[in-house]
């Protein structure tokens, strides 16, 4: 991240590629001419974590469009959508449609809420997000599905594909495999692939923890839906809830040499270039 206060409200785009920050667990900035986008962004500073926020609310309140993917508090941050929304009338606030009454609750304006589902395409000038599905839960009774049950048949677990100056960039969410996802990917072009590594377990199953993929489910993922780069995350911020990225990496290397990876230090910001444009 950008360390001079200064600095912070101001964007930081790249001539020939997208700007990528992480800023932990599933929290990524990714920014481009087009516009800037905050993904499952976690910057409300808890205590017991491990990693501490990457930016605070107000530093990233001019992004173009704040995202979740799912209800839980790591990645629908309330406290955090509420400061951002005071901050700045600019960013409007993506989330599954079953979530809305959520974002507004968190102090957003009906007015800037969208409700996301995949198939409809949301598009915000020359942005465009292309909400999927993800396949998660709330609790283990309800894992692992895509939320129909509890949404009156609405996904309520999403990913998002963000096309940003001729990028495509997948956030994943909080997501396993399931049948059709390759496909579904494929179809959209990714470049740039943001997966959780976390994985799961009985034991933390055992305590209602709902799981994601594993490192190597993540890689053959990566590998089989064409990415570019993939980039590991949600291993790193929750005690209990951690994995190493160096599995992660140490099978892609061995299983799929062909597919780039990047592991970003702490809130580390990087520019990613499309093959054709280098």
């Amino acid at each position: 991240m950008r360390t001079h206060p200064s600095e912070l409200g101001e964007p930081g785009t790249s001539p020939s590629g997208v700007t990528i920050t992480w800023l932990r667990q599933a929290g990524f900035l990714v920014e481009g001419r087009a516009g800037a986008v905050l993904f499952d962004a976690f910057l409300t500073d808890l205590p017991g974590m491990l990693v501490p926020p990457g930016a605070t609310p107000e530093e990233v309140s001019w992004v173009t469009a704040v995202l979740a993917s799912h209800e839980h508090a790591d990645h629908l941050d309330g406290r955090a959508f509420g400061r951002i929304a005071a901050a700045s009338e600019v960013p409007v606030f993506i989330v599954p449609r079953p979530l809305c009454a959520m974002a507004i609750e968190a102090g957003v304006p009906k007015a800037r809420v969208i409700g996301a589902q995949p198939g409809s395409v949301i598009k915000l000038g020359a942005l465009r997000i292309h909400p999927v599905p993800a396949r998660h839960g709330i609790h283990m009774d309800d894992a692992y599905t895509f939320g129909h049950e509890l949404s009156d048949g609405d996904y309520r677990y999403l990913g998002y594909v963000v096309e940003l100056d001729g990028v495509r960039i997948y956030h994943a969410g909080d997501t396993i495999a399931y049948d059709g996802m390759v496909e579904r990917l494929r179809a959209l072009n990714v470049d740039v692939a943001l997966l959780p590594i976390n994985g799961r377990d009985h034991f933390r199953e055992r305590d209602d923890v709902v799981g994601n993929l594993t490192p190597r489910e993540a890689a053959d993922l990566a590998a089989a839906i064409g990415v570019d780069l993939v980039i590991p995350m949600h291993y790193d911020t929750v005690p209990g809830n951690t994995e190493s990225p160096g599995i992660f990496i140490d099978y892609l290397r061995r299983t799929h040499p062909r597919v780039s990876a990047h592991v970003p230090g702490e809130s580390a910001r990087f520019v990613y270039v499309r093959p054709d444009a280098r």
